[in-house]
């Protein structure tokens, strides 16, 4: 199919059966846009694509962490659609347990899904973008991540790990892009919002003997009980920000989604301002002698410019 440059903008979403993923599809389809659904369970959106026309809305199956399928998805989107516009990688769940608690195979599958799957589907973001969509068209990848993605946390070890490194992984990313590519990236951080990612989508451990209620991963284990009301986000509302954040030209690097979210990651940017102050000193003493450290530093950032 040859592109369609004269109809509405194409999206691609990953975990849409539920939570923020499934109310951006229901916000992009709201707008009046076309997106692919994807979901490991195609019958849990059997009702809403009964409602919508194939000409909207394509829900395809895909388990993220199998490269086959992940290829047929974009398959499907140079068939039907004929373009791709922007890509969510939205699909993940949380693992709640201490360190010592989390076997290997919990923390190793965790990281297949919320960092390898969407390194796989940005890959192949990235070439349809380049080869199939037209020269200079590109489009826009956004990896979500979570306040967690910036702070890391007791008892989320393993989930924080995995979203620390998608979002190293998609700074690298966005710098390693060509600028007439047009191919954009956003690290979106959701903080809490009530949704099955609680209620369902989280994967329990229970706590060593040694980690009582009132330690430190205790207090986030009762933090995070579904009968809690500690959730001050609301995916619909999520979903509106960042279908406009997907409108935008200048983007930000990361966008944090949330009053919390934006107090942890502002706070943690200021911790690290403070901390690199105090400890100026110490970082300064292990260059080579005789040259002026800050100086040189200044100039390598000044020759390196283009990247920052």
């Amino acid at each position: 199919m040859a592109l369609d440059n004269t109809g509405t903008r194409v999206w691609l979403v990953t975990g849409t059966s539920s939570g923020l993923g499934l109310a951006l599809v229901k916000a992009i389809l709201a707008a009046g846009e076309r997106v692919i659904a994807t979901l490991r369970d195609p019958e849990q959106l059997r009702d809403l694509k009964a409602d919508h026309s194939p000409k909207q809305l394509l829900v395809h199956r895909l388990d993220v962490t199998k490269i086959a399928e992940i290829s047929a998805v974009f398959d499907a989107a140079r068939t039907h659609f004929g373009r791709l516009d922007v890509v969510v990688n939205n699909a993940g769940y949380g693992i709640l347990a201490e360190i010592e608690a989390t076997p290997d195979e919990a923390a190793r599958h965790n990281f297949e899904v919320q960092f390898w799957g969407p390194v796989n589907i940005t890959r192949e973001a990235i070439k349809f973008m380049r080869n199939v969509n037209p020269a200079g068209h590109g489009g826009l990848i956004i990896n979500v991540s979570s306040a967690g993605g910036y702070l890391a946390n007791p008892a989320l070890a393993f989930y924080n790990a995995s979203k620390f490194a998608l979002e190293g992984f998609t700074q690298a990313f966005v710098r390693e892009m060509l600028p007439e590519w047009n191919i954009r990236g956003l690290i979106v951080e959701p903080g809490g919002f009530q949704s099955e990612w609680v209620n369902g989508s989280m994967q329990t451990f229970p706590a060593p003997p040694e980690y009582g209620p009132t330690s430190p991963s205790g207090v986030v284990r009762t933090h995070l009980e579904p009968t809690n009301s500690n959730f001050l986000g609301v995916p619909e509302k999520m979903a509106a920000a960042i279908m406009r954040a997907a409108d935008e030209k200048n983007l930000p690097l990361r966008l944090p989604l949330g009053s919390e979210s934006w107090a942890i990651v502002r706070g943690q940017a200021q911790k690290t301002l403070r901390e690199a102050d105090e400890w100026e000193e110490v970082s300064h003493s292990t260059n080579r002698d005789g040259i002026d450290g800050p100086q040189a530093a200044k100039e390598i950032m000044e020759k390196l410019q283009s990247l920052f």
